[in-house]
């Protein structure tokens, strides 16, 4: 048993963060502390040029072009939850899949149960994808949004956003793109995709501190947008209403500085690695040497397309009589190797698979400072605790 931590679950959430991370939220703690947006004191101006750089470093990721579209929020589930709330009203049609975490699918089902809006659930094919031709099929005269992951976070399987974002510009219907396992892994620009809204935490591909989040919101959907929560935003501090412009729109209460600084350092950290495209080649050498390795256990199911180009750095995996919880404690207490076993918040996908009624599946996930080494002793475990079961 090797005493060094493996960690493999960073579709979960990143780690170890980047150098400069820990420092930055450390140095604003201790040195400033002062809110955003909030006064005109020097500290408080330099929060607000820190915040600024943020913005621009995250529409530039997002080949935006103005940072005022990128809407700070709590986390990804938070950035969902704000679209969705904020478009949708009783009576609407959306259109979605099985591909979808709980995050898309819970707010969704809040809708149909309380305000009678029509919830169209795509399958996907034996890849995961869904087909853009059956998006199109169903859509309808009252069809509010389509809203889709852009990787499933069960098997890694990039979808076809830009042909949907094709169908739904063209019938002028939202798309909403959940980009969680996405946005710092591999490249994402909301034109190319058609994307109306983009949603992504800061704590996963973008290597921040938990507790951050991105609403991209294109000016197609402004206007339409309704806040769901009101408060101080430091601006426009007159009025009872809240301000009518992004970000202020959606940002309503403090935002959390600290953890948005240490956003700010993971990006520097991105950049000077050669950017996302530099990443995003690391994950696909370790991707490949994990799919290889995997799949030639005895017994071993992949789950998804085995397509290198059509996939982000999840592996997920099942093997008949084995229980994945088990072989995750297993591959922890034994050693020291950390994966995500279960239904990862994607009971839809997991019935699409076939694989709910078995526990799900075990899922290796890969990070920017995971080597070649570690993944073959990822293999050499799994082979050893497969072969003792």
């Amino acid at each position: 048993m090797s005493d060094a931590r493996l960690y493999l679950d960073n579709a979960a959430t990143s780690w170890p963060k980047p150098p400069g991370v820990s420092e930055a939220v450390s140095r604003y703690l201790v040195e400033c502390g002062a809110p955003a947006g909030r006064g005109v004191y020097q500290e408080a101006l330099d929060v607000e040029r820190s915040l600024a750089t943020l913005r621009q470093k995250l529409a530039a990721l997002l080949g935006v072009e103005r940072p005022d579209q990128i809407v700070f929020t709590l986390n990804g589930t938070d950035a969902l939850n704000l679209a969705i709330h904020g478009l949708l009203s009783a009576g609407d049609h959306v259109v979605t899949s099985v591909v979808e975490h709980n995050s898309v699918l819970r707010p969704l089902n809040h809708w149909q149960q309380n305000h009678a809006v029509d919830v169209t659930v795509l399958p996907c094919d034996g890849r995961g994808m869904v087909d853009p031709e059956a998006v199109e099929a169903v859509l309808q005269p009252n069809t509010r949004l389509v809203v889709l992951s852009h990787a499933s976070n069960v098997t890694g399987v990039l979808q076809p956003i830009a042909s949907i974002g094709q169908i739904t510009r063209q019938r002028g219907i939202p798309l909403l793109v959940d980009a969680a396992q996405t946005l710092g892994q591999t490249p994402v620009d909301v034109t190319e995709l058609g994307a109306d809204l983009l949603a992504a935490p800061g704590h996963k591909g973008l290597l921040g501190p938990l507790g951050t989040g991105i609403l991209y919101v294109a000016d197609s959907v402004v206007d339409q947008l309704r806040p769901v929560r009101q408060g101080g935003t430091g601006t426009s501090s007159h009025e009872v209403k809240q301000p009518a412009a992004l970000p202020e729109r959606l940002e309503a209460g403090n935002l959390n500085v600290p953890g948005l600084v240490g956003l700010e350092s993971a990006l520097r950290f991105i950049n000077a690695q050669g950017g996302v495209e530099a990443i995003c080649e690391h994950h696909r050498k370790l991707t490949e040497k994990l799919l290889q390795g995997l799949v030639e256990i005895s017994g071993v199911t992949l789950l998804g397309s085995s397509d290198l180009n059509c996939r982000v750095g999840i592996v997920s995996i099942t093997i008949p009589g084995c229980d994945p919880q088990e072989l995750a404690t297993l591959l922890d207490a034994t050693y020291r190797i950390q994966v995500r076993a279960g239904l990862h918040c994607a009971p839809r996908m997991h019935e699409s698979l076939g694989t709910i009624s078995t526990g799900g599946a075990l899922r290796f996930s890969v990070g920017p400072f995971n080597v070649e080494a570690e993944i073959d002793r990822a293999i050499e475990a799994t082979v050893e605790i497969v072969a003792a079961l």
